[in-house]
């Protein structure tokens, strides 16, 4: 039995943007997620993107988080060291039916508050950047579009949570609540009970499932599909700013984006589809991408490709934000409608729910001594030689190379085993530290990562875990 003041169910981008808010405060607060990492399941397969409010319903609520949240990622990235670009977007008009839409574009994006959003002619787009297609009719330039580490950024927020005193409960399914009196009583999971005064249901693609526990679900999550391709650093067609189809109601298209890390991705789709678990990659949709990025950028070479994934979002029936304080289920809080916005969004969407929690009789004092500041860990591939020289002598872990695709050490496998909220498995030391994100895809330091994560938490190898519960690396005999 686990008690606590405060629930947070997911442990997405919403979820530790939550559990960081909290950590201010003098209560005891609990995370838990049914997968073995946080980052939930949209939050850790996007685009990275964190954009204005320019293409959104003027007055909604995720316009006006979106437009808060926007403005405070930078000071986040600064106090936890998070990388971030700052290389704006550009939306290349192709098509002439699609110059008929960009006056209604401009004009919403000013109603938003974003007078930079600007339409550009032809010559000028070309001059920012000239890989894309030469019979473009101009393009709409937003200049503070930006694309983040979206791994890092939900882990630096966990980590610093965790320093603060938050717990973080993995591997944990929620499974059911008892409901009497108007309070949940019991948070039944398959890692024991928990108690807590407030429950917060933040568990995206997965929201409605838990509302419907307490019977506080007057909405269906429908999962929308994005299938992505990733291009190595080799490829030799890149550009310098996100590259975006001009957006529609649904979507805002097919993105060519320069990551932080070097990488071009290119995607998404945007299909409703029935299984929340259907994280297959379709050769109708990724024929669909590559149609539509080779429109705006003629020479993009998908030869290059190293990998494909899914993104599943969370699409919201009746759309759009609902941060909901139950009247009839006392200390619920349920958080529904985050979709692709979410991760732009998550900073100002704690704020708000802590605001109206706070409204509703949460109760709270704020502590003396909240660690403001996160150090990431340092990247050996990113240094000069004076700089890797000083760092193997501080630590000569830092003289082994396990990752040669990304160049990644042993220290920084290992430190990001034991930081607090650790990778557990595979996939989590891919996400902290990039081992296994180059071209060979874990093909040369796979075995190595295994061992190193055994040993790190004294479990044999056949234990390792790709992800999940039961991906295991090895051969595993059934228990």
């Amino acid at each position: 039995m686990y008690q606590t003041d405060v629930l947070i169910i997911g442990a997405g981008a919403v979820g530790v943007a939550l559990a960081r808010e909290f950590s201010k405060y003098k209560v005891d607060v609990l995370v838990c997620d049914k997968n073995d990492d946080v980052g939930g399941e949209a939050s850790k397969s996007n685009s990275g993107l964190t954009s204005t409010s320019a293409t959104m319903t003027p007055g909604t609520l995720e316009c006006r988080l979106r437009t808060i949240s926007h403005s405070m990622i930078d000071v986040l990235c600064r106090e936890l060291d998070v990388p971030i670009s700052h290389c704006g977007s550009i939306a290349p008009v192709v098509y002439p039916e699609q110059l008929e839409v960009v006056p209604n574009l401009l004009e919403k994006a000013f109603q938003n508050g974003v007078y930079d959003y600007e339409f550009l002619p032809k010559e000028e787009v070309l001059a920012m950047e000239p890989v894309l297609n030469p019979d473009i009719l101009g393009g709409i330039y937003s200049p503070r579009d930006s694309q983040i580490n979206q791994f890092l950024m939900v882990v630096a927020q966990a980590e610093n949570a965790a320093e603060n005193g938050v717990d973080f409960l993995l591997d944990c399914k929620v499974t059911g609540m008892d409901v009497a009196g108007g309070r949940i009583e019991t948070v039944h999971t398959t890692r024991g009970d928990i108690k807590a005064k407030w429950i917060i249901n933040a568990a995206g693609l997965h929201c409605d499932d838990i509302a419907k526990m307490v019977e506080e679900c007057d909405f269906s999550v429908h999962p929308r599909k994005g299938e992505f391709y990733v291009l190595s650093h080799e490829t030799p067609v890149k550009v310098s700013h996100i590259i975006s189809s001009i957006p529609s109601a649904k979507t805002r298209g097919v993105l060519v984006i320069p990551t932080v890390d070097g990488n071009i991705l290119v995607g998404p789709t945007a299909d409703d589809i029935e299984d929340k678990t259907d994280k297959k990659t379709t050769r109708e949709g990724m024929a669909e991408i590559k149609r539509k990025a080779l429109d705006m950028v003629p020479g993009l070479q998908f030869s290059d490709t190293i990998t494909q994934f899914v993104g599943v979002r969370p699409a919201r029936e009746p759309e759009g934000y609902n941060i909901l304080i139950s009247e009839k289920v006392k200390g619920y809080v349920g958080i529904s409608g985050i979709r692709s916005t979410g991760l732009t969004s998550s900073l100002a969407i704690a704020k708000y729910t802590v605001h109206e929690m706070k409204a509703a009789g949460f109760e709270a004092e704020r502590k003396v001594g909240w660690i403001r500041y996160r150090r990431g860990i340092v990247r050996f591939a990113d240094k000069t030689d004076e700089e890797k020289d000083a760092l193997i002598q501080a630590d000569p872990l830092y003289g082994k190379i396990i990752c040669r695709c990304e160049q990644v050490t042993e220290s920084e496998i290992r430190q990001a085993i034991r930081r607090p909220v650790g990778a557990k498995t595979l996939d989590a030391v891919k996400r902290r530290v990039r081992a296994g994100m180059g071209r060979c895809q874990s093909g040369f330091c796979g075995p190595q990562v295994i061992r190193i994560l055994a040993e790190e938490l004294g479990i044999d190898e056949n234990e390792v875990r790709k992800r999940g519960a039961k991906a295991f690396m090895l051969d595993h005999p059934e228990p």
